[in-house]
């Protein structure tokens, strides 16, 4: 054999064959979890929590309490007058930073939900995966501006974990086989 045919039916870990399917799977569990995270997050801005009341249940019949007595529930439901890009909890924070402009507030919070969810829907279903994967890095160095402003040292750390996955997403972009726009 000459040296091109044992180059092509070996790669830099010495096995043989010449598919880099590993590399792809790798992409595509990191397509995957990143997508989804997005996503999710996305969708979690427009979620609340509603308390009903219901009526006690026997457990051993299943029918209401003869007593009568009611239980509390706190129902999760998502509609669009419930979003909020930022919690409200952090709000307040970020208005009493003075580094942080309230227009830049105001216009994060209201295109934080909608970035996250186009950005984690272009991810899974790659469609332009590469810009994608900026995009959501560009989010994370902003979350993580402004969680350095208000010292919360424990999401800093945890959107540097995101950003290192999107980095390494995005050194093995080239090998994404299952995408909508390859070159994006």
């Amino acid at each position: 054999m000459n040296d091109a045919t044992d180059k092509k039916q070996t790669d830099s870990n010495g096995s043989s064959g010449c598919c880099n399917c590993d590399y792809s799977l790798a992409f595509l569990l990191l397509r995957g979890w990143l997508g989804m995270r997005a996503l999710v997050t996305g969708l979690e801005k427009f979620g609340a929590y509603k308390t009903v009341q219901q009526q006690l249940l026997d457990p051993a019949t299943g029918q209401p309490d003869a007593s009568g007595a009611l239980v509390e529930l706190k129902v999760k439901y998502y509609a669009m007058a419930n979003y909020s890009g930022i919690p409200a909890g952090l709000k307040g924070k970020f208005a009493n930073e003075a580094l942080l402009p309230h227009f830049a507030l105001t216009a994060f919070n209201a295109l934080l939900g909608p970035a996250l969810l186009a950005t984690g829907l272009m991810l899974l279903l790659g469609l332009g995966t590469r810009l994608s994967l900026f995009l959501q890095g560009v989010i994370y160095i902003l979350l993580t501006v402004g969680l350095i402003l208000i010292h919360q040292d424990d999401g800093i750390s945890w959107l540097g974990v995101h950003l290192a996955l999107i980095t390494l997403a995005l050194m093995l972009a080239k090998h994404n086989k299952l995408a909508l726009l390859k070159k994006w």
